[in-house]
Order: C-alpha cells, then sequence, then structure tokens
C-alpha cells in the first residue's frame, strides 16, 4: 500500500498536491492540522483495487481486526456461498461512494474560488461527508459480520440459541442475553445452561435480604418515580408496615402531590384508616420545616408528585429533596410493565446524585419482568420491594432475588408474534456489536 503525505499551509494547497500527484479519484485517508500546516494522507485508486481484489475473493475482514478460527471458516463458507456478482456489486458500491465522496473534495479544490474562507469552508463540509460515509459503512460491515458470526455459532453451538431465545422471552435485552450466552461453560446441557443463567442473574441483583434497612433502622424515605407507577398505595403499604411494627406515633406522613387531583385525599384517607397525620407541602422550604418539626418520628415517608422522566421538573424534585436539611433516602418507584429502555430513561433522569434503592411495582400486571431486573442489574441499584397488587399491606413483599429470577423466565412470552425463530437471531444479534464496549455489561459477575 503506497500511502502518501502532502503538506501545504492550506487546504486548497494540498488538495491540488494530492489532485496532481495521484489523480482525481485519489482516496483521502485523512486530514489534519500540524503547526500551522495542513497534512493530509492519500491513497491512489489503483492501490485502492488492489487492496480490494482479495475482499471479493476472499470476503475477509480488515486485518486489525482478529477472527477466532470458527469465524474464519464461517466466512470462508458465506463466502462461497455468495455469488461473484454479489460481491462486485457491493464492492462497486463501496468504491462509487468513496469516489463520489473525493470527487466532492476535488471539486472544493478547483480553481475558481478565489476566497480562501470559502475554499476551506468547502473542503471542510467535502471531507466531513466523506467521513460520515466511511463511518456508515463502518457500522453496516460490524453488523454483517457480526450476524454472519452469531449464524455460525449457532449452528455450532445450538445450546446457545436456545438459550439467548428463553432470555428474549422472559424480556431480557439482546446485549446483556449474548453477553451471558458468550460466557457459558462450553460442553452444558441446555438446562445445566439455563441454571448458570439463572445463577448469574441472581448473583447480579442486589436486594435488601430483610426489612431491618427500612423498619428498624427507620429515617426518611421519599418515594419517587413518574405518573402512575403505585407510590401512593406503596406509601401507604410501607406506612402499615410501620405502624404493625412501631405504633402509628412513631411514622409521619408527608405528600408533596399538591397537582394531582384527590393525591392527597388518597393518602390522607389511608392516613386516618392508620391513626397517623399526613402533612402537606409545597416547596423545599416547607419541606424543611415540616421535617424538622417531626425529627422526633422514627420513621417519615414522603409520597412525591408523579414527574415524567423527560421533565425539567425532575431535577427540581431532586433538589428539593437533597436541600431539605434532613438526609433524604429516595426510593425509586419502577413500574414492571414498561420497557427496558424506557427503565433506563427513568432511573438516569431520578439518579441525582444517588438512589438509596428501588421498589419494584405493578408485577402482578407484567408480561414479563426481564426488562426490569436487566435495568436493576445494569444499574446496579439495591432492590428493597416488590409490589403485586392493591391490597395495603398485603400486596408487598420483601425482594427475594431467586424467586424473581425463576419468575421471569415462567413469565416469558408464550404468544407467537413476540417470539423470535432461528432465522431471526443472528438479525437481532447485528444490533449488538458494540456491546463489549458497555462497562455495564463488563461489571457483570459471572462468578
Amino acid at each position: 500500500m503506497n500511502v502518501k503525505k502532502f503538506s501545504a499551509s492550506s487546504s486548497r494547497d494540498a488538495l491540488r498536491q494530492v489532485r496532481e500527484a495521484l489523480g482525481p479519484d485519489a482516496v483521502i485517508l485523512s486530514n489534519r492540522n500540524l503547526n500551522g500546516m495542513v497534512e493530509i494522507l492519500a491513497l491512489a485508486s489503483e492501490d485502492m483495487s488492489s487492496l480490494a481484489a482479495p475482499m471479493v475473493e476472499r470476503e475477509t475482514l480488515p486485518a486489525q481486526i482478529a477472527l477466532p478460527e470458527q469465524e474464519s471458516t464461517m466466512l470462508s463458507a458465506f463466502a462461497r456461498r455468495r455469488s461473484e456478482a454479489d460481491q462486485a456489486a457491493g464492492l462497486a458500491g463501496a468504491l462509487e461512494q468513496s469516489r463520489n465522496a473525493n470527487a466532492r473534495v476535488a471539486e472544493a479544490a478547483a480553481p475558481g474560488k478565489s476566497a480562501r474562507d470559502s475554499d476551506s469552508d468547502g473542503a471542510s463540509t467535502a471531507m466531513a461527508a466523506m467521513m460520515s460515509e466511511i463511518r456508515s459503512l463502518r457500522t453496516m460491515m460490524e453488523s454483517q459480520f457480526s450476524e454472519l458470526s452469531w449464524s455460525s455459532q449457532q449452528k455450532q453451538e445450538p445450546i446457545k440459541g436456545v438459550v439467548m431465545r428463553e432470555m428474549l422471552a422472559a424480556g431480557f435485552s439482546p446485549s446483556l442475553a449474548r453477553h451471558l450466552t458468550e460466557k457459558m461453560p462450553a460442553g452444558c446441557t441446555a438446562a445445566a445452561a439455563l441454571s448458570w443463567i439463572k445463577s448469574v442473574l441472581s448473583r447480579n441483583i442486589s436486594a435488601i435480604g430483610d426489612e431491618s434497612a427500612m423498619l428498624e433502622q427507620g429515617g426518611v424515605f421519599a418515594l419517587v418515580g413518574p405518573t402512575g407507577v403505585g407510590k401512593t398505595t406503596t406509601t401507604a403499604k410501607l406506612a402499615a408496615r410501620c405502624v404493625m411494627r412501631h405504633g402509628a406515633g412513631k411514622l409521619a406522613l408527608i405528600t408533596t402531590d399538591g397537582y394531582r387531583i384527590g393525591g392527597y385525599e388518597q393518602l390522607r384517607i389511608y392516613g386516618k384508616i392508620l391513626g397517623v397525620m399526613v402533612h402537606s407541602v409545597k416547596d423545599e422550604s416547607d419541606l424543611r420545616i415540616a421535617l424538622d418539626e417531626l425529627k422526633n418520628k422514627h420513621t417519615v415517608l414522603i409520597d412525591t408528585v408523579g414527574v415524567s422522566q423527560r421533565d425539567q421538573m425532575v431535577t427540581e424534585q431532586v433538589a428539593m429533596l437533597q436541600g431539605a436539611g434532613s438526609q433524604v433516602k429516595r426510593l425509586l418507584c419502577l413500574n414492571a410493565t414498561s420497557t427496558g429502555e424506557t427503565l433506563n430513561e427513568v432511573v438516569r433522569a431520578y439518579q441525582g446524585s444517588g438512589l438509596a434503592g428501588c421498589v419494584m411495582t405493578k408485577l402482578d400486571e407484567a408480561a414479563t419482568i426481564g426488562n426490569v431486573l436487566d435495568v436493576v442489574i445494569r444499574q446496579k441499584l439495591n432492590l428493597f420491594y416488590v409490589a403485586n397488587g392493591q391490597r395495603v399491606p398485603e400486596d408487598l413483599h420483601v425482594a427475594n432475588k431467586q424467586y424473581l429470577v425463576d419468575r421471569a423466565f415462567k413469565l416469558k412470552r408464550e404468544t407467537t408474534p413476540f417470539q423470535f425463530t432461528d432465522a431471526e437471531l443472528p438479525m437481532l444479534m447485528a444490533g449488538t456489536t458494540r456491546s463489549s464496549n458497555d462497562r455495564t455489561l463488563r461489571e457483570v459477575n459471572l462468578g
């Protein structure tokens, strides 16, 4: 490969040198400013063609990507199956995109534009467009090779395909499912592999184990989350548990929900049944005063107004709770019926300077719960309780990790439209090419 370097005081002069030395079809590899000079690395179109030819014949990856032996065998088999016409058409398309991008660069450097700023802007725009096209090609190639890799792996190790389908049906994300299936012990049966997956998932769920952190130690707890996730009902369930353990005199209830019609009344009715006064606050100043007056209480529960994770009021609410003058521990209510993408957004929005933990709500309404367990694992949240109904306080339980993982696989999707077939798995895996760089996956404890 004959890569040449060209330096000039401006982009226009450097590009003119490239055109004169290598012709209008030269491929620009890089462009940077160095010590006040513009430096361009370029390659003649003939050299690019010679590099592309082996790719047409062998269908291999770039040299810097090292393939396992089985993936190399897979790619060779794939190359034999594809027709030469398809290979040539794909290469021609890639070269045509490259030529078009370089033609725009050459046009920007052509004589006739006297203003240096105009020349520089045109060249920069053309270069940005070309780099965008190169990145698109790279992403497309990575996705295709990932799809081919999984397709070959699925044929050689069918157990991984079985476990993958089970995890996807349970609601876990494709990236987590692929990460775990690729780390599975070799040579095990489907039952043993699934048992290993369950043990890894259980090991990576953080749960309180007992209620001492909540009921015995006491403190100020604020239940937060979007509208409709069950904050008020969960607050009432926790309040009933506190009253049964310590008596009504040791508990206080506060609500910041001055927006929702009947929000205060709902909690007030629960408080009246339990014999506990409910205090209503509007802002940080009111909350600080209320907490100061209630500092002799063993436990204070705060029911907050529901705010969408995309609303600016989330930040204001977190700031209000943090600035209240007491150590307010925030518990995030996670709706088990929400998608994994939505739950990730909710956690990122409500995280602030950190959460004390979370409560899984609406378990009884969820078709699958792998989605919420996936988020709890990735975000390393401390799971306090699980709510599975409207009854107060019966439908609130201390989180049991093993039970939740087993339930996730028992609640897997049974309807055909939402299941993935063997033919669909490789296409789904094509979207997980960058999962190896996901920090939340690298930190999963495999045991």
